[in-house]
């Protein structure tokens, strides 16, 4: 998997340093173990003596750990994502709103933002009975069969939500995962048709989440809003009657906030 060079040839401004630098922190994130230099290297697209200064940089900087062999990303490089966190009002914002949703309906609620063909979770408020392990702060999900990433390609122009889903690795997580992009497609209409979607075992099986879009106050699709829960406890048509009531009276409430 190759980086996406978004330079013009006369852009000035542009660091290509820096952006090799970046691509390598984020090609931890696609293999989530320690790499090799080569690795590295066929990860980003870049040469082996780019990788090594790259590598040998963040090292220094103290981002990177390594063994003489394997190359790990090092406690520091939280740094970055805890900024944005704290940077961003709106994880702020929802957070009460999440806690107030999960204490009613006793099931984990969460805002997350679209990242390339990923999303991202911003906030979340989750119950001791919580199905989805291991989610927090800065975890990602695919964002063609998760509930709050059909939300959020929705919002997109059509041909960018699709050009996103085509360079998307869709693997079936479970039997019931939708790959195909005709039916992606097909969902993404409805959930800008209905204004929700769902996803129903797809990311993993005994679990069904529902999402809602988050607006600003110029109309503008910032964020996603979901509550998941499991098979036992709702079908579709009760996460339709009693939990999309209680993302909708969320959203009205951060009406004026977002």
């Amino acid at each position: 998997m190759t980086t996406k060079d978004t330079r013009s040839s006369d852009d000035k401004e542009y660091v290509a340093g820096l952006e090799k630098g970046l691509s390598v922190i984020e090609a931890f994130g696609i293999m989530n173990r320690p790499l090799t230099l080569s690795e590295a290297a066929e990860i980003t697209g870049h040469s082996r003596a780019s990788a090594r200064r790259s590598l040998l940089t963040l090292q220094r900087l103290g981002y990177v750990e390594s063994d003489g062999k394997l190359f790990r990303l090092a406690p520091r490089v939280l740094r970055l994502g805890y900024a944005y966190v704290t940077s961003t009002t709106t994880s702020k914002i929802v957070q009460p709103i999440l806690e107030s949703i999960s204490e009613r309906t006793h099931e984990s609620s969460s805002v997350a933002v679209l990242d390339g063909t990923d999303v991202v979770f911003l906030a979340r408020a989750a119950t001791r009975r919580s199905l989805t392990n291991g989610l927090g702060l800065g975890s990602r999900l695919p964002a063609y069969c998760a509930a709050t990433g059909r939300i959020l390609l929705a919002a997109l122009p059509p041909e960018d939500a699709q050009e996103r889903l085509q360079r998307t690795r869709r693997l079936p997580l479970t039997p019931h995962t939708c790959t195909e992009m005709p039916a992606l497609l097909s969902l993404l209409e409805d959930a800008r048709r209905q204004g929700y979607a769902v996803s129903d075992e797809e990311l993993e099986l005994g679990v069904r989440s529902i999402a809602i879009p988050l607006r600003d106050n110029h109309g503008r699709t910032i964020a996603a809003m979901s509550i998941v829960a499991s098979v036992h406890r709702y079908t579709l048509d009760a996460m339709l009657e009693t939990l999309l009531p209680q993302l909708e009276s969320a959203r009205r409430m951060l009406a004026s906030m977002l």
